[in-house]
């Protein structure tokens, strides 16, 4: 069997009855493209050595830990399906890989930061179109809830709970969650949005009637940004780091932000906690007790 016609038997796999993400798709998709290019023998006769040598081409390509990482992950979803589908042999099998994932603290906004974000971004509302004005309400729900931009996106209407106070979130890897929304006018926006007449079911529309999509959210993150005077680039998952970051700051348990986003292992969580560290440093720098005492 040749790779390229294996791989999309298991891209449709993963859409149809994994029901991953359109993201985690195009990620699989990219990878195995990247892979098929590479290999040069048919599927059945790709060893363990093939890997191995795979891997050693990446290093030579200087790519990053994480997506090295990615890759491998998904060759062995990949291989593990083959073998299940299609009987042949797991190159996987008993190798045992060890790639030192690389701690890196999440890129976050500071309060006053955010602060300034959200004031140019309410204060711009009122002269945009509907699809602009529903992107507004949705960086606001993401800095509260710490929402993926994919999540945010496929929300539908019929998801918006106990008037606008709870969202249901289809998740990563078909898990699903409530996200709590505290912020009351916040909750309003949301009825508003899932009670407007409308033909198509989605919550966020852009101003073509259609479903939001993760770029333009991007786009109009990077407009916000220009406007507030940024120096650095603000992505959507930034929201969600800085969401979980304040949450912890202002003294949430752990495990309720484990929960609101939706991480599976809390130690995805605790990254959020050394981030406090680096804000409680620095404040404690700034105000250098003994320094005061003259």
């Amino acid at each position: 069997m040749h790779l390229p016609i294996a791989a999309i038997a298991f891209i449709q796999f993963c859409v149809v009855e994994r029901r991953l993400s359109p993201h985690t798709c195009a990620a699989y998709r990219f990878d195995l493209s990247d892979f098929g290019k590479w290999v040069t023998v048919d599927l059945a006769e790709i060893t363990t050595a093939h890997l191995k040598a795979y891997m050693e081409d990446m290093a030579a390509r200087k790519l990053s830990t994480s997506t090295v990482r990615r890759r491998l992950a998904c060759l062995k979803a990949f291989f593990r399906y083959t073998s299940e589908a299609n009987g042949l042999a797991n190159p996987f099998d008993g190798w045992r890989i060890r790639i030192a994932r690389r701690k890196q603290l999440p890129r976050s906004l500071s309060r006053g930061e955010t602060s300034t974000l959200l004031s140019t971004s309410g204060l711009a509302a009122p002269r945009l179109n509907r699809g602009h004005q529903a992107i507004e309400i949705a960086i606001r729900l993401m800095v509260s809830t710490g929402l993926r931009v994919g999540e945010l996106c496929a929300l539908q209407r019929d998801d918006v709970l106990s008037q606008g106070t709870a969202l249901r979130v289809r998740g990563k890897g078909s898990r699903d969650r409530i996200a709590y929304v505290s912020d009351p006018k916040l909750a309003q926006d949301l009825v508003a949005l899932s009670t407007r007449s409308a033909a198509n079911s989605a919550l966020f529309l852009n101003r073509a009637g259609r479903p939001l999509r993760p770029h333009s959210v991007r786009s109009r993150l990077r407009t916000l940004a220009e406007q507030a005077g940024f120096r650095r680039k603000l992505t959507p998952h930034m929201l969600r780091h800085t969401a979980a970051t304040l949450l912890i700051e202002t003294g949430v348990d752990i495990r309720f932000v484990q929960r609101l986003l939706g991480h599976s292992s809390i130690s995805t969580t605790e990254i959020y906690t050394h981030v406090s560290d680096e804000a409680l440093r620095t404040t404690l720098a700034r105000a250098n007790v003994l320094s005061s005492l003259g």
